[in-house]
């Protein structure tokens, strides 16, 4: 397939755009589908999901299409970093020829993959031939029953599709990718048992394990407070067998607060979504899979951007679409979340701190993560 991206006019200088508290845009999540071989009970629980649920192929944006306004987004608003997800992007075909056309982009210094790491043993080496910068491999335990809780398998499949993740990972290595990220999501009383073994068997290498508190995304996942394990401990269980010290931020807006070994034994991140919000340095949109432009992972909605692009509009009526939205962006649910907390904290008649999650809100599988 030849890449829709062969222009010849100049690209325009980038115009930034702010939102109403402020915060620019930087970062592009993409996703390319809402389907998942797993059911993993924070984002897609098997017990609430139905196939009718998920989106009939039409209605799921071509590769030009997902390419055409990554290519707008960059040129338009300066964003640098992209990232591919879902879903889980590898069910998506020919995935690396998407890649190939995100990577040619001008102006993408940063090109990432979230996937569940089932199929990364047969597309690492496509992906990395096709540009891929780096990849997210989500991986919530080493132990395979707490695996099968946490993915959705049967016990009698968890240990295979555990042993095809480890294989992924070390695919993705040998491929050449050399800094993995590995993102565990931590639920209290169902793999916490999984934090120090994840720590140690990462520990001396260049790859990082992201640990997250378990967020109500959605409302399907049955979050509840008591479930989530703060940051702050898992920081201090893992700081009591390996010391650790704080590390600063890359930049503005990254999402993991950095730890690193004092031994020198490599670094952790943790994402304190619920514990501590960070909500003021968000610079990230989302295109869902059907084309909607998401402002924040709590959303209730999108904005339609798949319905003008399929009407033939031009770039500049696009970009002023997406300019429109972004710049009345108010989003700030995880802090309002804090504050509702708080609150009920000081005075209990109040509630509980699911008062900001009350409201109906968008899956993770159809936000894109």
């Amino acid at each position: 397939m030849d890449s829709p991206l062969c222009r010849t006019e100049t690209p325009p200088e980038p115009s930034p755009a702010r939102d109403t508290f402020g915060r620019p845009l930087r970062e592009l999540r993409l996703s390319v589908t809402d389907r998942c071989n797993f059911r993993c009970r924070y984002c897609m629980p098997s017990d609430s999901i139905r196939e009718t649920d998920f989106l009939p192929r039409p209605e799921i944006l071509t590769f030009e299409e997902i390419a055409r306004l990554a290519r707008l987004f960059v040129s338009e608003f300066g964003v640098h970093k992209l990232r591919v997800t879902g879903g889980e992007p590898l069910l998506r075909r020919e995935l690396p020829v998407l890649v190939r056309w995100l990577a040619e982009i001008p102006g993408a210094t940063d090109l990432a993959l979230t996937t569940n790491g089932f199929w990364l043993a047969e597309h690492a080496p496509a992906l990395r031939d096709a540009g891929l910068s780096r990849i997210t491999i989500s991986l919530d335990s080493l132990d395979a029953s707490e695996f099968a809780r946490m993915s959705g398998s049967s016990p009698l499949r968890a240990q295979a599709r555990h042993d095809r993740v480890l294989a992924g990972i070390d695919a993705a290595i040998a491929a050449g990718f050399e800094r993995l990220k590995i993102n565990c999501v931590v639920i209290a009383g169902q793999n916490e048992g999984a934090i120090l073994p994840l720590a140690e068997r990462f520990r001396g290498t260049p790859h990082i394990v992201r640990f997250i508190e378990y967020m109500d995304v959605g409302t399907q996942n049955g979050w509840e407070t008591d479930q989530v394990i703060s940051a702050a401990e898992i920081v201090r269980r893992i700081g009591n067998v390996w010391p650790l010290e704080a590390v600063d931020a890359n930049h503005r807006g990254e999402v993991a607060q950095r730890f690193r070994y004092r031994d020198g034994g490599g670094e952790i991140g943790v994402i304190a979504s619920v514990s501590q919000p960070f909500c003021g340095d968000c610079q990230r949109a989302r295109i869902s899979a059907d084309g909607q432009l998401i402002t924040c992972l709590f959303a209730q909605a999108g904005a339609d951007l798949k319905g003008p692009l399929r009407r033939g509009a031009s770039d500049a009526e696009l970009a002023a679409r997406v300019r429109e939205v972004w710049s009345a962006r108010s989003d700030r649910y995880s802090e309002a979340r804090a504050e509702l907390a708080r609150a009920a904290a000081a005075q209990p008649v109040l509630g509980t701190a699911r008062g900001a999650g009350t409201r109906r809100r968008l899956e993770m599988y159809h936000v894109g993560g």
